[in-house]
């Protein structure tokens, strides 16, 4: 009778626990931060550290299955003595970008702050200077958020549980070390991040991904191989910074305690890097992408992306109610390589013409077609004409009246024709130099 009453006891504890970690409910000032990352719509992604060394990209430890002990030696090469945080953050306001995403610490367990809980970080660098703190710093003085960009995964420690995950498997790690080791670490190093540095925009997690099979349409979200604690690690986020969002790049659909949802390469329901497999929620969402093919610098990697590109890119995450955090990848030296300068500022001109239809906007009535989008902001739709077929448009179903139409960047009229539901405009072919020749609708 004692035992049954004991396993009974531990069911129900076991199920209320179960019960309340599945509970989430945004305090005020998140729920307001969710609102103000909705209006922001563009951000900077930064991807920097040691890996930057080789000029092979982030994974480059796991790509040449560089061993612990050799890597750790790029630890000595660290020296970007042209590192600038006024700089970087100038370029990326001056870009039109509402906020900035900086890597803490990558997949190579580099930590880019000065950590009292890791040995492989900055301070013990020739360079010896804080890097998120000089980000972070700057960030506030000109008023742009900082969003912080933390892996779960690690290819270096023993304490990550390598064993069952699909990368690291060649950085020469033979100790089982214990998961709950690595666990208090993130927290410790969580702790500091949102102790240390002032008010955090958001913490944007990858690697979960590690522990689950390749993505596809037949892997089951639930399989994961290891308990990552996530409520813990969100919990401890919000009760430090209740203002700050927490996202995870897991490629899944979000879990308790998340509030914004990734989509990496792929604006929200695309899926041609074969990574969003994952339904589209209420959260606010994000798209994720790179100028060229990489994260990290890459001498080779000159594919870069052209500016009509990047205005298809940002109004196709608009158009469906989501923001573009567009990545830049520095050198080793801390510079900026000018192909993505290049891109910024460009953005940033052309978002003084046309960043009405951009930001504090929601998605359109219909999702993004084949022929561009559509965004909208109380009365006024923005219809972003990026590849029509020939000098006019059709909208089906269209739930709005019609007062007036015209360019934004002129003002000039826009003809136009309501049948039924169905509504006709006049368009003009994009160029490179105006790849969005944007239509404002009055509507009454």
């Amino acid at each position: 009778m004692n035992y049954r009453k004991f396993l009974f006891a531990g069911l129900f504890l076991l199920s209320m626990t179960f019960c309340m970690a599945q509970t989430y409910t945004p305090s005020p000032a998140n729920q307001s931060a969710r609102q103000e990352f909705r209006n922001d719509k563009y951000g900077l992604f930064i991807h920097w550290g040691p890996f930057s060394i080789p000029g092979d990209g982030e994974w480059v430890m796991n790509n040449r299955n560089i061993t612990v002990k050799n890597y750790t030696r790029l630890e000595k090469f660290f020296n970007p003595i042209d590192f600038d945080a006024a700089k970087w953050v100038s370029m990326a306001k001056q870009g039109g970008m509402k906020y900035i995403t900086l890597i803490s610490r990558h997949h190579d367990g580099f930590s880019m702050w000065d950590t009292k809980y890791s040995d492989f970080n900055i301070m013990n660098t020739p360079y010896k200077k804080d890097i998120v703190k000089m980000m972070a710093d700057e960030c506030h003085k000109q008023g742009i958020k900082l969003f912080l960009y933390y892996s779960l995964l690690d290819w270096r420690r023993d304490d990550y549980q390598y064993w069952t995950g699909r990368t690291g498997q060649g950085t020469g790690r033979t100790v089982h070390g214990d998961w709950n080791d690595y666990i208090q670490f993130m927290k410790n190093q969580l702790t500091e991040l949102l102790t240390n540095y002032g008010e955090i925009g958001g913490i944007w997690f990858d690697g979960y991904w590690d522990q689950m099979a390749e993505e596809s349409k037949t892997r089951k979200e639930t399989d994961v191989k290891l308990d990552w604690h996530t409520r813990e690690l969100y919990d401890l986020i919000h009760k430090l910074q209740p203002q700050c969002l927490v996202g995870n790049n897991h490629h899944i659909t979000p879990l308790p305690g998340e509030d914004f949802q990734l989509f990496e390469q792929d604006v929200p329901g695309e899926n041609s890097h074969g990574l969003s497999f994952q339904k589209i929620s209420a959260l606010p969402l994000e798209t994720c992408a790179t100028i060229n093919n990489s994260w990290g610098f890459n001498l080779v990697d000159t594919s870069y992306k052209t500016h009509a590109q990047i205005v298809n890119l940002l109004v196709r995450s608009a158009g469906n109610g989501g923001n573009l955090l567009l990545n830049i990848g520095p050198m080793p030296n801390g510079e900026i390589q000018p192909e993505f300068i290049d891109r910024i500022n460009w953005m940033g001109n052309w978002l003084k013409t046309y960043g009405n239809s951009i930001y504090q906007t929601t998605g359109g009535y219909i999702k993004p077609q084949s022929w561009g989008g559509i965004t909208q902001n109380g009365k006024y739709v923005y219809i972003h004409p990026l590849k029509p077929k020939g000098n006019s448009l059709t909208l089906e179903e269209v739930p709005f009246k019609v007062a007036k139409a015209y360019l934004l960047k002129t003002n000039a009229p826009v003809k136009y024709s309501l049948q039924g539901k169905s509504l006709n405009l006049s368009v003009e072919q994009p160029t490179s130099d105006d790849p969005d020749k944007v239509i404002v609708l009055e509507t009454r």
